[in-house]
């Protein structure tokens, strides 16, 4: 089987897989920030649940919000994490040759998507706009290594007159702050021009440079995709230059369960890489 784990900046999710992509019970709890707490917790749980039963446990995929370098949270910084070796502190737990892998949850997210649509593209780009902004890069059905540690959300864009990081107006946290109201409370036409205006904004700096035949919103202000996708697909029509293809815009089919099957759709290509190789 494979154990799968969905950090979150305010909960975690953790189930397992069969091999063939059955998933099992769930299993959640309040993401501590104390680094040792978030050991404790996890590793406690998944002795409880897995370890101990005797069950064979192929491997071990944890997303988190952040930054991803060479298996380490690099910065996740809804949590306060900065180099957070979390495979080292839960290694002991496992057999020696258990493999944890450990990925960012927008690039997890954008694998699950892309591979859950009907027809594989050649390059496609997530965007979960939530809190913040995350993206994730999928080329020819993979995590695209050269910009798996890209944060499309924290890039600078000009916007009201000087350079900002996209997601300081574009996010959900910048929308409550202008309006006055979360997403789900807006239906006036013009404030939904106006945020996808801002959400353009990113889009016509990143697809340039990415290529992508297909963007996919997600996150909660994608659960709002209908009320600004007719106007945020004129908006970077209008803009984007002739000879740069215009992407296919989806909206994320699995909000909630796009990272957890990102972890399994990973940790099954990992495992195949290895046998490969």
């Amino acid at each position: 089987m494979l154990i799968t784990v969905d950090t979150g900046g305010t909960k975690t999710l953790v189930t397992a897989f069969t091999r063939q992509g059955k998933p099992g019970s769930e299993f959640r709890f309040q993401t501590p920030k104390n680094e040792d707490d978030y050991i404790g917790t996890l590793g406690e749980l998944l002795h409880e649940q897995y370890i101990s039963r005797g069950r064979r446990i192929d491997g071990v995929v944890i997303a988190v919000p952040g930054m991803v370098k060479d298996n380490v949270a690099h910065h996740c910084p809804n949590l306060g994490w900065r180099n957070f070796d979390i495979v080292k502190r839960l290694q002991p737990l496992f057999d020696t040759d258990t493999p944890i892998w450990l990925e960012n949850d927008a690039n997890l997210a954008g694998l699950s998507e892309t591979l859950r649509l009907k027809k594989s593209p050649r390059n496609s780009l997530y965007v979960t706009i939530s809190t913040g902004i995350g993206t994730g890069i999928v080329a020819e059905g993979r995590i695209d290594r050269n910009m798996s540690m890209s944060e499309g959300g924290h890039m600078l864009v000009e916007y009201d007159g000087r350079m900002r990081e996209w997601e300081s107006f574009a996010s959900g946290r910048a929308i409550l702050s202008t309006y006055g109201k979360y997403a789900r409370d807006i239906d006036n036409k013009h404030i939904w021009r106006q945020i996808a205006d801002k959400i353009s904004r990113g889009f016509l700096v990143l697809i340039p440079v990415v290529m992508p035949d297909v963007i996919i919103i997600g996150g909660s202000i994608g659960t709002y995709y209908d009320r600004y996708k007719d106007s945020l697909k004129q908006l970077v029509a209008a803009q984007l230059p002739s000879h740069i293809p215009m992407p296919v815009f989806h909206q994320a089919k699995y909000p909630e369960e796009a990272v957890i099957y990102g972890c399994y759709y990973y940790g099954v290509q990992q495992l195949t890489t290895d046998v490969t190789d």
